[in-house]
């Protein structure tokens, strides 16, 4: 069961990653972010989404263990 688990949450990420490729080729046209008064150079949207994507996957893996949010729960009843 453990095994089918780690199969469909491969294939789960596998889909998402080829998501974000796709979009990023079909989207190469430079946009410029702006966030409190500052501004970003030209770059790609896909470019901007596979950042945002990966900043939201480190910010999920680092905050998730702080927040004792794990799904991965220890039976200390030994």
């Amino acid at each position: 069961m453990k095994a089918l688990a780690i199969l469909l949450t491969s294939l789960l990420l596998a889909g998402w990653i080829s998501a974000i490729a796709i979009l990023a080729i079909q989207n190469f046209s430079p946009v410029s972010l702006r966030f409190l008064g500052f501004q970003s150079i030209n770059i790609p949207v896909g470019l901007v989404l596979a950042f945002s994507v990966g900043i939201g996957v480190l910010g999920t893996a680092v905050v998730q263990p702080l927040l004792g949010l794990s799904s991965f729960q220890r039976d200390d009843d030994d």
